[in-house]
């Protein structure tokens, strides 16, 4: 399907990489060709648009959301540091096709609105594999160098001790210029190093997200919400013995509980503000998850959306979602754009899809590589909570652990 879709100027591919999540419903979707965008920068009003454009159309809708869409919803918040890629705030497109696996893998779904979904089925199943070349050699630079990280962690714990917040994201950018390089080649190898849920490979004409996120942000199923926030990280270990010994010490650490049950109340309070009263809830607390480099401390948080609001709302009062934030949420941003070296743009923002009955599914778009073929501009960004609690080199080292999972793509050896 990805060799097929590569002339088109825009696709999404979303693969769950037989992650058996409760409640996702598809092994992999692709959506191709756009027949109709709703675009939005500085405009909050986006979101209404797009609810009724599928209110009226009851149709597919994919794309994506950028951090930065943080100051039309708050317009006192701005991001002062200057955009490297080309991404709109918000930006949905109605696909001409789109393919899809069940959750089950027995079906495969093509629909297209002006051409046999079996001339679609022949083009993929007879679309040539390329043979990938290896990808090159890239040193990546650093916007904060270690000195400046351990002494922003000590600032940022000041603040909490201050009591400005009691929980901040801090990240850092790895970032090579000038660099030539196969976007799908990219992905191929991320997906098949770091298969994540939530994987996505979106093109968006000159910029490309190849991202492993393991992290759902939001996701409707009939009239009900769920966040499933990530917080609370711990390398693999070397062995099985050694592998179960770190899962129950990421499940006993008290360092990562308290994060994780910061955000999980962050995000209960962001529910809370378009679901019924007295139905959000805790569905599962502290859950420690395996992935190919860590395990992480997930936990899952629903409610059940209320007749006054649209879809769209449950999305308008929980973006950013906390898990790429902290708490509070309006100080802590404002910390993160005077701290961070780099504007966030799509990098904890989101991508994701709407159904035509009014569902929708999206991801935390972190683990991610980020490339522009116009400025041949490569990125990623990576880092973790912090508390008062927090030890910078441990924090440092945590960052770097993510950046590398990253960076061994291009090491050609892996």
């Amino acid at each position: 399907m990805l060799n097929w879709a590569q002339p088109f100027s825009i696709f999404l591919f979303l693969d769950s990489n037989q992650y058996q999540l409760p409640h996702s419903k598809f092994e992999c979707l692709l959506a191709v060709n756009a027949r109709h965008f709703i675009n939005g920068s500085s405009n909050e009003d986006v979101l209404s648009k797009i609810e009724v454009w599928q209110e009226e159309n009851k149709d597919w809708l994919f794309g994506h959301i950028v951090y930065d869409f943080k100051n039309s919803i708050e317009p006192k918040l701005v991001s002062n540091h200057p955009q490297k890629h080309g991404w709109d705030d918000v930006s949905f497109f109605s696909p001409e096709i789109i393919c899809y696996l069940q959750k089950d893998c027995k079906s495969f779904t093509i629909e297209s609105i002006e051409r046999l979904p079996e001339d679609i089925f022949e083009e993929i199943v007879n679309a040539e594999l390329n043979e990938e070349p290896l990808l090159p050699k890239v040193k990546f630079k650093t916007r904060i160098n270690k000195e400046t990280y351990l002494k922003t962690i000590q600032k940022l714990r000041q603040h909490i001790e201050d009591g400005d917040c009691y929980e901040i994201n801090f990240c850092c950018e790895g970032f090579v210029e000038e660099v030539n390089l196969n976007p799908s080649i990219v992905f191929n190898k991320l997906n098949q190093i770091s298969p994540a849920p939530f994987a996505a490979f979106y093109r968006n004409k000159q910029d490309y997200l190849m991202c492993a996120s393991p992290e759902r942000y939001l996701m409707k199923e009939k009239e009900f919400i769920r966040s499933m926030p990530i917080k609370g990280t711990i390398k693999r270990g070397e062995n099985e013995l050694e592998d179960l010994s770190r899962k129950q010490a990421l499940f006993d650490s008290e360092k990562d509980r308290a994060e994780n049950v910061m955000i999980v109340d962050l995000v209960r309070n962001d529910l809370a503000r378009s679901c019924v009263l007295g139905t959000v809830s805790v569905e599962e607390l502290f859950g420690v998850y395996s992935f190919p480099q860590v395990h992480h401390l997930i936990s899952t948080v629903t409610g059940e959306l209320s007749a006054q609001h649209k879809a769209t709302d449950a999305i308008r009062y929980s973006f950013p979602m906390g898990s790429m934030t902290g708490a509070p949420k309006m100080k802590v941003m404002e910390l993160t754009d005077r701290y961070e070296q780099t504007r966030r743009e799509l990098f904890s923002g989101s991508v994701g899809y709407f159904t035509p009955d009014g569902d929708f599914d999206f991801n935390v778009v972190i683990r991610s590589l980020f490339y522009n073929t116009t400025s041949k501009y490569l990125s990623y960004q990576t880092g973790g909570a912090i508390t008062y609690d927090s030890n910078a080199e441990e924090e440092y080292e945590e960052m770097r652990l993510k950046a590398w999972a990253l960076e061994r793509i291009f090491d050609q050896k892996t």
